[in-house]
């Protein structure tokens, strides 16, 4: 299996003593290629994806304020992030959002920061990851009011109520180690009406390691886990969804 793994924290301090084996085991499993989340520990340092980008070959990167880092946004952080936003390894802006559950930036500034992005997005072409916790209704309504390009859902832990939204709104919906909890039904029938197309796989490590790993850190290997219980909820073989959501990231990111 060929697999791409969508959104992963391989700055984070839990991969300090270990990384390169991280690496070497996730490309044993056929972890491919790795979108390296560049939120790191938020402004004014923009570039955790990118430092990891340039390293390897076959490591991409975004570059965002997430929602939590909202507050220590400022109108220089968002001239860095438009010109990071042109670096050629650099395939989205993300993750941004909102997230109401641990309120760590006022939700004022976590929406105005929101938009901002978008805008900085939209102008540089890019698609976007979201983060949306405790927050959907917000998050759909400035979405609406103002995206219209790509963009992935990440780490979807919606229902299908919610599924059908974001895809109407035309993202993709990226599924983790959440799909494999065994009280997640809902968004196993939210992976099973996701079109096609749609699909992708994360692992948001080191964050919601799947089932049989849960309670460990996650890492990207890890991902083969994940896309063994997709492929089985979608009536599929491992091969096929690896296939399928490979194909899907390529065609999203360019």
């Amino acid at each position: 299996m060929r697999l791409v793994d969508s959104h992963c924290h391989l700055d984070d301090a839990q991969f300090d003593a270990d990384r390169e084996q991280v690496i070497e085991r996730a490309l044993a499993a056929g972890v491919t290629r790795m979108m390296a989340i560049g939120t790191g520990s938020g402004p004014p340092d923009l570039e955790a994806g990118v430092r990891l980008a340039e390293r390897y070959e076959f490591v991409f990167a975004t570059v965002g304020v997430h929602p939590h880092d909202a507050a220590k946004s400022t109108a220089e952080t968002l001239a860095r992030l438009r010109e990071l936003a042109a670096h050629p390894k650099v395939l989205a802006i993300g993750e941004i959002g909102l997230d109401y559950h641990y309120d760590f930036s006022p939700r004022d500034v976590q929406r105005s920061v929101f938009e901002q992005q978008l805008e900085i997005a939209a102008a540089r072409g890019k698609p976007i990851v979201i983060h949306t916790r405790e927050a959907w209704p917000d998050t759909v309504a400035l979405l609406e009011r103002h995206w219209r390009g790509a963009g992935i859902m990440h780490c979807f832990t919606g229902d299908e109520a919610q599924a059908r939204e974001a895809l109407d709104l035309g993202f993709h919906l990226s599924f983790g180690g959440v799909l494999t909890f065994p009280k997640a039904e809902s968004v196993r029938q939210a992976a099973r009406i996701t079109p096609p197309d749609r699909l992708l796989v994360e692992t948001d490590c080191p964050y919601l390691a799947p089932v049989p790993h849960r309670g460990k850190r996650n890492e990207p290997a890890f991902l083969v886990d994940t896309v063994r219980k997709l492929a089985a909820v979608r009536s599929s073989t491992p091969e096929e969804i690896a296939d399928l959501t490979t194909q899907n990231f390529q065609s999203l990111v360019g």
